[in-house]
């Protein structure tokens, strides 16, 4: 049976619907006594980037990058070291709580964990209420009316209101979750590993239903995953993030086909190209949050790894804290922060 691919993104209107500049999220270990020490993690460590409305930006890089920390300092539910976010021109690093809880209302996530999200006590139609009835009353006829519409969308059949998150497969689940998503009638959707746990088969399917829900209401998405196939398919510009920061960004397309920075070179080497999956053995994923403190917090913070620095007899413009590579125009749309960028195809 042929597996169904998302279909190609379409080009989307100019004009920024989110706007994060120099974003830092650090996390502070605790010293003798519970004190808080000098020592941290910059897990969000200068991230900027400029998300159009109706686009969808991916984000990738191994485990640890700073990924979902990124999508929750967004969305407020980590708090920023720094820097700013800004949704429609609206600040929101600082926003009071109140005015915070307006704005999240059009900027929801998509969580990776699937049972989580779904409480196993509560049945679909129940969950999906609570979500409905959040930000306005609505009588039992119209909530009713309103769920069975929303199972439509996601293409799931009324019956499965009745339905217990443990009476559901994994496909199920992550159509309930968007539905419950896509209740407050949001704008901009964080979709943290959306396809993660899921077969190959119907991971597609639910990128086909990503796409075709993105077309149908406007949606904006900020897709982060490690399936760089699925990212490649669907998103427009792709950012690759290491230790904390952007190495590089592009569009979707010129990333599959070669990106100029080692990194980015790295994670798609990894890549099935028959499954779309991460090659076993090709990169270690998980080894990356193991790594986090000793990994290098000057200079180049990929060199260790880099076959690039190795093969050039690891020059003083890699260590060095004064030359530490900055994002630079490559291309169209196109930046990279390497000293020593690899020739494009």
């Amino acid at each position: 049976m042929a597996i169904p691919v998302p279909t190609v993104p379409q080009p989307v209107p100019a004009g920024p619907l989110l706007e994060v500049r120099d974003l830092r999220t650090w996390f502070y270990r605790r010293g003798r006594w519970g004190a808080r020490s000098h020592d941290y993690v910059p897990a969000v460590d200068g991230v900027s980037f400029e998300l159009r409305e109706g686009e969808t930006l991916g984000i990738v890089g191994e485990s640890g990058s700073g990924k979902t920390t990124l999508g929750r300092t967004i969305l407020g539910l980590t708090r920023a070291s720094g820097g700013s976010v800004r949704y429609r021109g609206r600040e929101m690093v600082g926003m009071p709580v109140r005015e915070l809880r307006a704005v999240r209302r059009e900027m929801q996530m998509i969580f990776q964990d699937l049972d989580a999200a779904l409480n196993p006590k509560m049945t679909v139609g129940q969950l999906l209420a609570e979500a409905l009835t959040l930000h306005q009353r609505r009588d039992k006829g119209e909530v009713r009316e309103r769920s069975e519409g929303l199972l439509d969308l996601v293409k799931l059949k009324p019956s499965k209101l009745a339905a217990f998150p443990p009476e559901l497969s994994g496909g199920e689940k992550r159509r309930v979750s968007i539905a419950r998503v896509l209740a407050v009638e949001p704008k901009l959707i964080i979709a943290d590993e959306p396809l993660s746990a899921l077969d190959v088969s119907i991971a597609a399917q639910v990128a086909n239903l990503l796409r075709e829900l993105q077309e149908r209401l406007g949606l904006t998405y900020l897709f982060i995953s490690h399936d760089l196939r699925m990212v490649e398919l669907i998103a427009h510009r792709v950012i690759v993030m290491y230790f904390g920061q952007v190495v590089e960004s592009a569009a979707a397309s010129r990333l599959a086909r070669g990106g100029v920075h080692p990194y980015s070179r790295l994670l798609w080497s990894a890549v099935d190209p028959h499954g779309g999956r991460r090659l076993e053995g090709a990169v270690s994923w998980e080894g990356e949050r193991a790594e986090a403190g000793a990994r290098p917090r000057s200079g180049c913070r990929f060199r260790e790894r880099c076959s690039v620095y190795h093969e050039r007899d690891s020059p003083a413009l890699c260590r060095d804290a004064e030359t530490e590579p900055a994002l630079q125009e490559c291309g169209p749309d196109h930046r990279a922060a390497c000293h020593f960028p690899v020739a494009g195809p």
